[in-house]
């Protein structure tokens, strides 16, 4: 398996984690969570969490046991660019080619969001 095919792989397992995780918060408002598909799911190469899995699988022959990680590092790498978007800090109006979170959901969904991962 050459590096591409890996990090396919990783990205494809971390995106399928990421959407059950996401998937399971019933109790949580429809907005909110919509607010963390939209940043969440919004692209990027998944680098971190392939990382943590190639690690895992290195060391245990399986990369299972690291997919909450793995999730965990996506969602933390996520909440620093909602953050690192917002007016106080860069202000910036795009990201990854898209409006950044708090343009579509206001600020105030977009710190708060951060604090629901």
């Amino acid at each position: 398996m050459n590096a591409e095919e890996f990090l396919l792989d990783k990205s494809v397992r971390t995106e399928a984690a990421l959407h059950a995780l996401v998937d399971e918060w019933d109790d949580a408002p429809a907005r909110l969570v919509e607010a963390v598909a939209y940043s969440l799911f919004a692209g990027g190469k998944r680098l971190r969490p392939a990382l943590a899995l190639g690690a895992c699988e290195l060391v245990c022959g399986n990369d299972a046991p690291a997919l909450p990680v793995a999730c965990a590092l996506e969602m933390v790498h996520t909440y620093s660019l909602i953050h690192d978007d917002l007016p106080a800090m860069d202000d910036d109006d795009l990201r990854r080619g898209r409006a950044t979170s708090h343009k579509v959901f206001g600020e105030a969904t977009a710190i708060l969001r951060v604090t629901r991962c």
